[in-house]
């Protein structure tokens, strides 16, 4: 799928993306909010800036993603692979990320109010001047 058909299609009215490939697709930007991308592939995708508030991103591959800006307030991210991703400044709040792959994801300044985290590996990720406020299942 490219970028122009799941624009159109999302202009449509259809929010049903999952499984889409859209590795390295630039999106930035996009309003995206309350679609379906479970087990999309957005491996290198530019996401930057994109309203994704209550999209289902669950077990989507988003590894070395730029995600940097974008809103995922609300989003499920549930066993979503975010290896290296940036999200630098985005808004997670209220997002669930139960066993997703944050290893080495910069959430630099990223809002992870109110956010569920359990089981999630944060090994080796970035959280200088996250906002943590009432985080399920993070631990310093």
């Amino acid at each position: 799928m490219t970028k122009e058909e799941l624009l159109q299609q999302y202009a449509e009215g259809n929010r049903d993306f999952s499984g889409a490939s859209l590795s390295r697709a630039n999106l930035s930007g996009a309003d995206l909010s309350g679609a379906d991308l479970s087990a999309a592939n957005l491996f290198k995708a530019n996401l930057s800036g994109a309203n994704l508030s209550a999209a289902n991103l669950s077990a989507a591959n988003l590894s070395v993603a730029d995600i940097t800006g974008a809103n995922l307030s609300g989003a499920n991210l549930s066993g979503a692979g975010l290896y290296e991703a940036d999200l630098t400044a985005a808004n997670l709040s209220a997002a669930t990320l139960p066993r997703a792959n944050l290893i080495r994801a910069n959430l630099s300044r990223a809002n992870l109010t109110d956010a569920d985290l359990s089981g999630a590996d944060l090994s080796g990720a970035k959280l200088t001047g996250a906002k943590l406020t009432r985080v399920i299942g993070y631990k310093k």
